[in-house]
């Protein structure tokens, strides 16, 4: 049986004309038929992605930062895993070295860059609050995540090929309908994942996977897809992502995850 439905944002509740109303609908019906619903998303917990938490269950639990924060709806803290700081200097410096635009996330919410390239700048107005612009050599506060946001044909192929080399740290690679063909790929601390958090919050609930509905589309949902108890796919999600899947249901704009909440309902 179903009692945990976890929900990425981008491609999932989020699609390019923003949340459709048929996905608010569905999710006010799974809550008064007992479900827990939650985020689980790369996306910090603030701005956009926290109002989506607080429209959801404001005293539930949601995942954020590819699972390196554990927020409530409200905003407070209830887990964090923190960047390693050297890795976090090296990534920073291969950011520089090969000219991809680099962001860096702190438990508090904090948000950073250094430069003004326009995909930066497009992923704050996706957000829904602005970064702080400064060197980012030392910045304030515990870093949880730093973000690559490439284009195909940039420098990222080399910085990936370093990042997938640093055992000390995992790599979440993913796209979002709000910016199209830009990759926003998450570094976290080895063995930070949508999946470990998930295995975390259902035990807080006293729930196993097999207990727990994944709606996610892209690659960095996979693993959870895969080890939940029921693995759901957007329609907009890729091929390897559907086949991993055990339901495909409609796209955003099709209200899939409407559909999706549905069948944990009927579970």
């Amino acid at each position: 049986m179903i009692r945990l439905v976890l929900i990425d944002v981008d491609g999932t509740l989020y699609g390019p004309n923003g949340v459709p109303e048929c996905a608010w609908a569905a999710a006010q019906r799974a809550v008064a038929a007992g479900l827990h619903l939650a985020l689980c998303t790369g996306r910090p917990g603030r701005g956009r992605a926290l109002e989506y938490a607080a429209k959801i269950d404001p005293a539930g639990l949601h995942i954020f930062e590819s699972g390196a924060v554990v927020l409530r709806g409200s905003g407070s803290h209830e887990k964090v895993t923190p960047l390693p700081e050297e890795s976090y200097r090296r990534l920073l410096g291969l950011s520089r070295e090969y000219s991809v635009p680099f962001e860096a996330y702190t438990a508090d919410g904090g948000y950073y860059r250094e430069e003004d390239h326009p995909d930066l700048l497009a992923h704050e107005r996706m957000l829904g609050y602005g970064a702080v612009v400064e060197p980012m050599d030392a910045l304030p506060g515990i870093i949880v995540r730093a973000q690559f946001v490439p284009r195909p044909g940039s420098g990222w192929d080399a910085v990936r090929k370093a990042v997938l080399g640093m055992d000390e740290v995992e790599l979440h690679e993913a796209t979002s309908p709000g910016v199209p063909g830009v990759g926003f790929n998450s570094v976290t601390t080895a063995g930070v994942s949508k999946l470990e958090a998930a295995r975390w919050m259902a035990g807080r609930f006293g729930y196993g996977l097999e207990n727990v509905m994944m709606v996610g589309d892209g690659e960095n949902d996979l693993e959870l897809i895969r080890a939940a108890g029921l693995g759901v796919a957007m329609g907009n999600a890729p091929a390897v992502v559907q086949a991993g899947a055990d339901r495909v249901v409609a796209d955003v704009e099709g209200c899939g995850l409407a559909e999706a909440l549905e069948l944990a309902m009927g579970s």
